[in-house]
């Protein structure tokens, strides 16, 4: 094992890590990013790295881009903080509530800012529990989502989220939600059964679900358009269409959780237009500031602010919000974010690179480790498996994805491993050579991963 540098000590002796292995971390300590350029990121060593994966699903217009920092720095000189609590506001957050409502979806009109999407979602649930008191409907308290679904990791937004380590030892789920079959037929479909009747059997188990509880207890379905952090899964044909068939039936509001797939990341500027999805409530983060600053949106129906609006008015207040509510220079960075989206096309270039990075990891469908190839857009993942003809995983699961995660950083690349998915999602800026790069170095990562297997040596 090598020696760790001062600055990994430094690290290991006072930081406790998000998603990380403690003990593991004081043996191996941290790879120290210093700065980033474009699609690259650049090691404390000097080191090169493609980012596969935008930071964590979120640099859309890459690293060092000079108008964020600009954007950021003008309104740090003029109004670095004011709160927009008690009729105060400023002109960075207006103006950016007024693109939102004129670019989003439907009839999405107003908008709450928060500081990440995990407030965002937290935020939907008391936000849909007032909105339910104010109509007269006290038992209309219960969430419908997805097992492998990921919506934050705040008690309220981590009892949404569908995966098992964000519930282990943290008492979650710990608010009334149900979570449904995850819609990946890959792994869920029965023997025999088509793609067709597989999402049958889902709408099934929808409305008994439904039925079961009863829908006057039910306030909302949340989804993300296509499910990332549990494993990069679009949904299958017809899906979203008929679970938004059923839920309206039953008046169930439908929450759409595009932290991640908003502003471009699937080729069209949400999501929600790739899927055909008409939202009651969007959510958005990550590339809203292309993570240059910290916020998120939750943007709502006419219907719902109407409602929620008349009971403020009966009862005195909105009693919700955070000292950084739609901090002016999270929004002004926002702003200029979304204006460099626009004026360079990066959403369309985000669906002809997608084409190409689609195409290019397909190619690898045959290789003996590569079980399943998906995504849409610019993101994807690759799950490999121990045996291609029965889908079987691994003997430990994660050990292999996490060796690959590891061995990646060798050939200059940055990955995330779920589990023994491997998950793509680079900057939208991305170019076809460089996504022939992140391809070629991923696939000699494979090779290596191949070798490793074959000798039996630990991962790392």
């Amino acid at each position: 094992m090598s020696i760790l540098s001062s600055t990994a000590a430094r690290d290991i002796a006072h930081q406790l890590h998000p998603y990380t292995n403690a003990i593991r971390h004081e043996a191996i300590g941290p790879i120290v990013i210093d700065r980033g350029e474009g699609v690259y990121a650049y090691d404390d060593q000097g080191r090169r790295y493609l980012e596969g994966l935008a930071g964590l699903w979120s640099v859309a217009v890459g690293f060092g881009e000079k108008r964020l920092v600009e954007a950021a720095k003008r309104q740090l000189e003029k109004l670095p903080y004011y709160h927009i609590f008690s009729h105060k506001s400023h002109m960075p957050s207006i103006a950016l509530a007024e693109k939102l409502a004129e670019m989003t979806p439907g009839d999405l009109s107003h908008v709450f800012f928060t500081n990440s999407g995990s407030e965002a979602n937290d935020t939907v649930v008391k936000l849909l529990w007032y909105y339910n008191n104010a109509c007269g409907r006290p038992k209309k308290k219960k969430f419908l989502a997805r097992e492998q679904a990921y919506h934050g990791i705040t008690v309220a937004s981590g009892s949404l989220t569908g995966l098992p380590n964000n519930h282990r030892d943290f008492d979650l789920p710990a608010i009334p939600v149900r979570h449904l079959t995850c819609p990946h037929y890959y792994h869920f479909g029965q023997e025999g059964e088509t793609e067709a009747q597989f999402v049958d059997r889902l709408i099934g188990e929808l409305e008994a679900v439904i039925a079961e509880e009863g829908a006057e207890t039910i306030a909302a379905f949340i989804g993300e358009p296509l499910m990332s952090a549990g494993g990069v899964i679009p949904p299958p044909n017809q899906y979203w269409e008929r679970v938004q068939a059923v839920c309206r039936r039953n008046d169930i509001l439908i929450v759409a959780d595009e932290v991640i797939t908003g502003f471009g990341r699937l080729g069209t500027m949400f999501g929600s237009e790739h899927y055909n999805i008409q939202p009651d409530i969007l959510v958005l983060s990550k590339q809203i500031t292309s993570s240059y600053q910290p916020l998120a949106a939750v943007v709502i129906s006419d219907a719902i602010y109407k409602a929620v609006a008349e009971n403020t008015g009966k009862i005195g207040t909105f009693g919700h919000g955070y000292t950084g509510s739609g901090h002016p220079v999270a929004t002004a960075v926002a702003l200029e974010n979304i204006a460099i989206i626009e004026e360079r096309q990066l959403v369309e270039n985000a669906a002809r690179m997608g084409r190409v990075l689609q195409s290019r990891l397909a190619a690898l469908a045959d290789h003996p480790l590569v079980g399943e190839v998906r995504g849409a857009g610019l993101i994807a993942g690759v799950e490999l498996v121990a045996d291609k003809s029965t889908k079987a995983s691994f003997d430990e699961p994660g050990r292999v994805g996490a060796y690959v995660f590891h061995r990646a950083h060798h050939h200059g690349l940055v990955v995330r491993a779920i589990t023994d998915t491997i998950a793509f999602c680079p900057p939208l800026i991305i170019s076809e050579d460089q996504i022939e790069e992140l391809v070629s170095a991923f696939e000699r990562t494979l090779e290596d991963t191949v070798r490793w297997i074959a000798s039996g040596k630990p991962a790392y």
